[in-house]
């Protein structure tokens, strides 16, 4: 039992606005979670749905509809939330094994966009109890899915350091995808552009054209020159596997999953100097760049130019590399993602004076220019805190300080983290009362839909529950973790602190306390703990980043009505607080990044003070 640096705050304040709203936010989704969960399930948990649901997709949107219960348990959400998010886990894994998506309790194959999303409950609940046994020997077994050790399962080709396929998961790669695979996507995907310009029958000199799905035989052709070119080999999206594997080393600290992050990371940057700065996004089954694509870097399966183009390149390379710098403290490991990014920006244009820069790439070069997205600059410039990475934010969006979020959430509900950023770095002051108002009109929003929902199950799509879900607690994250979020599909939790209660033994606020990052520098964070109950005092233990990877080197109180106290020496990733009835405590903590091994075990809960 390590004593823990402790400051105490005794004296009664009027609690600011931004607290009380917080907490009431709290304590309303506390008694959502359930009356949702009985709207849409069975008592046994399994969504009130069809009998059947055939192709290769659809657990990654039924797992989607209830993930942020794990992250509203990490904020402080109370324990019913975390046992109704591993009932729904198992009941939804349970629902789609029986549909035939599921098999050993990970998708029998799928890509890792799809991956990702399902996963990231997983990496939730690592950080919720990390000593919960099912849950860790679950991770392990998933990792092992892609680091070599399941036979099952022989996606990872350890002499090329690459994954086999596009479609991978619990039965191995995907090899030769059937029509079957893709019958429930097909109306979708006939609104996107075509995979390629040049499929029989259908060769167009304009990029952006697009081929009917729904009919049969154009169907047969897409899929026809899929198979021939897309599978097998290794795409950029795979770099997503890299949470399941990080998640793995958080649990057990075994070398040899950091290991595998950073060779398979590395092998991809290697593509990319091969390839002249530009990263490939297909490799052959024999490591080389374009070998079913006639020698062309562009083409392969969630690459340049199909489906969604450039932004899940640096989706991709943004989540390994991050990865790749929590477990070695590294920067250097972002800078594939640079690359990227300053390829992009390199390309750039002017139209109608907005700024865009390529979005994808085909046979006839660079297309669709479209503005950039904050988002990657806003998460690589909180990851690394680096002059450069802030000069890029500056650089590609001038007014970013200014910006103000729409009132909305997105996919599962999302939160965009542009404004958070702004306000972390001094400007955009409001921004707490906006979280508070989008989260109580997103939750109000969300309800109403669910009183105007009569509609038949079997008629409704797999993506019905999401925006339902009435939890929404990644704004309120935003505020109290310091942190922009995950990368939505699959990326892990990167956040400047987070809190345990001590007096529960487990993740999250205490009740009663809420929390304002209010300041984010490269060596300190300034952040404010407030006591809304008038009559109890509370404890709080406050960690530096997620998974403990950073270092308090001091914890300064700073107090507005009287001299600021000397600063304390903690050199430790815990401290504690004592709060005393509806008392406050404003900290500047001194931090030094990356100076420990990552890890998502819980604190010691030490009763002597320090």
């Amino acid at each position: 039992m390590a004593n823990l640096v402790t400051i105490n705050a005794t004296e009664r304040s009027v609690p600011p606005h931004w607290a009380l709203g917080q907490r009431a936010l709290i304590a309303q989704m506390n008694r959502l979670a359930r009356p949702f969960v009985e709207r849409y399930t069975r008592p046994d948990g399994t969504l009130i749905w069809r009998r059947e649901w055939p192709g290769m997709d659809g657990s990654d949107d039924a797992y989607e509809s209830f993930v942020s219960f794990p992250l509203f348990y990490l904020l402080g959400g109370d324990d019913h939330v975390l046992e109704l998010a591993r009932r729904e886990w198992n009941a939804l894994t349970w629902q789609f094994t029986r549909y035939g998506q599921v098999y050993r309790e990970f998708d029998a194959y799928y890509d890792w966009m799809h991956h990702g999303e399902s996963s990231t409950t997983i990496y939730y609940l690592a950080l919720a109890d990390p000593d919960y046994p099912m849950e860790r020997a679950r991770a392990l077994s998933f990792a092992a899915l892609y680091t070599g050790e399941d036979p099952e399962a022989p996606n990872w080709d350890a002499e090329r350091k690459m994954i086999r396929s596009p479609i991978t998961g619990s039965r191995g790669p995907r090899l030769q995808m059937s029509a079957e695979d893709w019958v429930t996507h097909r109306p979708i995907l006939a609104e996107y552009l075509a995979p390629y310009e040049d499929v029989p029958g259908f060769e167009s000199s304009d990029p952006f054209v697009k081929i009917d799905w729904n009919d049969d035989a154009a169907f047969a052709r897409i899929l026809e020159r899929m198979n021939a070119r897309m599978v097998p080999g290794d795409v950029p999206l795979n770099l997503n596997a890299t949470s399941l594997v990080t998640t793995a080393f958080l649990y057990t600290g075994e070398e040899k999953y950091r290991q595998w992050v950073l060779d398979y990371l590395a092998a991809w940057a290697e593509r990319t100097r091969r390839n002249g700065g530009i990263m490939p996004d297909n490799i052959g089954p024999s490591g080389q760049i374009g070998e079913r694509m006639d020698g062309k870097w562009w083409g392969g399966y969630y690459g340049w130019r199909w489906p969604h183009g450039a932004w899940i390149i640096l989706e991709a390379t943004l989540i390994a590399g991050s990865n790749a710098m929590l477990l070695t403290g590294d920067p250097s490991w972002l800078d594939l993602h640079r690359s990227q990014a300053d390829l992009l920006w390199s390309l750039r244009r002017e139209e109608d004076g907005v700024t865009k820069v390529p979005a994808r790439h085909g046979d006839v070069g660079w297309f669709d220019y479209r503005p950039p997205l904050p988002d990657h600059y806003v998460r690589l410039y909180s990851m690394t805190q680096r002059e450069d990475d802030r000069a890029r934010l500056e650089e590609r969006f001038p007014g970013w300080r200014a910006w103000r979020n729409e009132p909305r959430f997105f996919k599962a509900g999302a939160y965009p983290p542009l404004a958070w950023c702004a306000y972390v770095q001094g400007a955009n002051p409001d921004f707490p009362e906006r979280v508070l108002e989008d989260t109580y009109t997103g939750i109000c929003q969300r309800l109403e839909r669910i009183e105007r929902d009569t509609g038949d199950p079997e008629t409704w799509d797999v993506h019905h529950w999401q925006d339902l879900n009435p939890v929404l607690p990644e704004g309120l994250v935003q505020m109290a973790l310091g942190t922009p979020g995950a990368v939505y599909h699959g990326g892990l939790l990167h956040t400047s602190v987070r809190y345990f209660d001590p007096q529960r033994r487990r993740a999250g606020l205490p009740q009663a306390v809420a929390a304002l990052v209010e300041r984010v520098e490269p060596g300190a964070i300034t952040l404010t703990l407030v006591n809304t109950d008038l009559l109890e005092a509370r404890e709080v233990i406050i960690q530096a980043g997620a998974f403990g990877e950073h270092l308090f080197t001091t914890a300064q109180r700073v107090q507005a009505a009287a001299a600021a106290q000397p600063p304390l020496p903690v050199e430790s990733p815990w401290l504690r607080v004592r709060l005393g009835p509806a008392a406050q405590a404003r900290l500047c903590l001194g931090l030094r990044r990356f100076a420990r091994t990552p890890s998502a075990a819980l604190p010691p809960w030490g009763d002597d003070g320090g």
